[in-house]
């Protein structure tokens, strides 16, 4: 139980330098921030990332907005914000990325949820596929493939204003997907390169499943050698036990903290910024902001735009938040429709059931 010691530890310090920033969504410019949008349904590649067709303030201030793109437009309103607000308050664009379709996700269908997160899921595959800090399936790669073409359209249609910092997770179905995303894109010149930053804190939620278990510093540096990792980021994986799991709240305060150290970081003429991760942090990151609940499909991406305000004085002390230990079965369950039940009335278990990495 040392790892789960480490692990409440871990959020306590993200309390601290996570509560000196308050976050808020700033609706009305993206379909994705309406209730009477279907997240199971949106297309991002159909609707212009969300973006709705209207006009801005800042329209007013340049003569030739009407011979602009709505996203040229878009950009110009989000720099008069930063252009008009104190040295505290900053606005950014953050472009929320999931992973395209992972064997893990593959699994999960096939075995059915409760299965899958009693006892497949504590395993690192199966007689076919492997799942363990799980790559893309094939399904997983068109996807990503997908969202390059579509930006590629929206850099030679709408002249959009492309990234200026890439955040990844360092899990590798999000490298492989932030890689097939923007790595070849021909981007605009004077934009900033595809050079993104592997950042622990953006990771999918920790569980005892192994897909959640991230490989060792130097096969991700082996795997994309010219990426940035950040630094202090770990050889090995200190979070992940295979005993204990982030509950939502513990996970919030680490999306906050990573938020921490990408706003107020940059220039604020920077203000587009990629996160390429995993559905349940970006649902975490959502929560953090304020932002209705949108559950992303493999390979989608929305836009948010995002008000930060920085508090002065020190942040409060609070306690951490405690993860959970999460039984499970030593065999495969016996019914997989609504219920996890272990064969012949066996307990659950808490020991790790595949040694990983």
């Amino acid at each position: 139980m040392k790892l789960s010691t480490l692990g409440s530890a871990f959020v306590g310090l993200a309390v601290a330098q996570a509560s000196t920033i308050n976050y808020s969504a700033v609706t009305g410019y993206f379909l994705q921030d309406e209730e009477s949008t279907d997240a199971s349904t949106f297309d991002y590649t159909t609707e212009n990332f969300g973006l709705i067709g209207r006009a801005y303030p800042a329209d007013n201030e340049n003569k030739k907005h009407e011979s602009l793109t709505q996203w040229e437009r878009f950009h110009n309103q989000v720099a008069e914000l930063n252009d008009h607000s104190p040295p505290h308050i900053e606005y950014k664009v953050l472009f929320l990325g999931r992973h395209g379709e992972g064997w893990h996700n593959a699994a999960e269908t096939y075995y059915g949820t409760p299965a899958w997160n009693c006892y497949w899921s504590e395993l690192d595959g199966n007689s076919t596929a492997s799942w363990a800090d799980a790559t893309l399936t094939p399904g997983g790669i068109t996807q990503a493939l997908k969202a390059n073409e579509f930006w590629q359209k929206e850099i030679n249609e709408q002249r959009i204003h492309t990234p200026d910092h890439y955040y990844v997770s360092p899990l590798t179905r999000t490298l492989q997907t932030a890689n097939l995303t923007f790595g070849n894109l021909d981007l605009p010149k004077r934009s900033a390169h595809f050079k993104p930053t592997i950042k622990e804190l953006f990771r999918e939620g920790i569980s005892v499943h192994t897909c959640d278990h991230r490989h060792n510093r130097s096969y991700i540096h082996d795997l994309f050698p010219h990426w940035s990792i950040e630094h202090g980021f770990t050889e090995v994986d200190e979070l992940w036990n295979g005993v204990t799991g982030e509950t939502s709240g513990a996970q919030d305060i680490r999306s906050a903290q990573a938020l921490g150290e990408v706003f107020f970081t940059l220039s604020k003429k920077k203000s587009f910024v990629s996160i390429t991760s995993h559905s349940g942090e970006i649902s975490s990151i959502l929560r953090v902001i304020g932002h209705r609940t949108f559950k992303l499909n493999t390979g989608a991406v929305i836009p948010v735009l995002v008000k930060a305000e920085r508090i002065g004085g020190k942040a409060p002390v609070t306690s951490s938040v405690p993860w959970e230990v999460s039984p499970h079965c030593t065999e495969p369950p016996v019914s997989s429709a609504t219920a996890c039940v272990c064969p012949s009335g066996a307990a659950p278990v808490t020991t790790p059931l595949a040694t990983g990495f």
